[in-house]
């Protein structure tokens, strides 16, 4: 444990306060709990994904594990080179430089609790996904960003094939 994680304050969210951003026209998500509030310890958001989204493309991460859990739903999600289907109250964690992508099941919404340890200062991240949505921000400021917010997107010829699926 790090001398920041040990000396960490609790963090409480309240879901009436918590920010949202739209990173595309079919999800959402919630901010929770960033790195700088947890000490370092971990982050944490929800992601809310109506029918069709097409979520997450295919990326790893060099330093954090990332876990999800489906809090309502069904998903589908990219490991490595295999698809696993996940249903409300499937919990799975996927450690560093595991390639992996998450989508709604093709007729399902679904809403998951995302979080990394650990903690990546992502927030602004997801705002940048926000702002390349609505024509403020490119895609390249997004490859531009892959060290800072450990995100490096890769091809998955088994997670294009998925998505086209459904």
């Amino acid at each position: 444990m790090t001398d920041s994680a040990r000396t960490a304050s609790p963090v409480l969210v309240r879901a009436e306060s918590a920010a949202t951003v739209q990173d595309g026209a079919l999800s959402l998500i919630t901010l929770l709990a960033d790195a700088d509030a947890t000490g370092g310890a971990l982050t944490a958001n929800r992601a809310t994904f109506e029918k069709g989204s097409p979520g997450a493309p295919a990326h790893f991460h060099a330093k954090a594990t990332e876990m999800f859990l489906v809090l309502d739903g069904a998903m589908r999600i990219l490991l490595g080179d295999e698809v696993v289907h996940l249903g409300k109250g499937d919990f799975l964690t996927v450690p560093p430089t595991v390639p992996h992508a998450f989508a709604p099941e093709p007729d399902s919404e679904a809403e998951l609790l995302v979080v990394f340890t650990p903690g990546l200062h992502r927030f602004d991240y997801y705002r940048l996904l926000e702002r390349v949505y609505r024509g403020e921000a490119t895609v390249q400021e997004i490859r531009d960003s892959s060290e800072l917010y450990d995100n490096h997107y890769v091809d998955s010829p088994t997670w294009r094939e998925e998505i086209t699926r459904g």
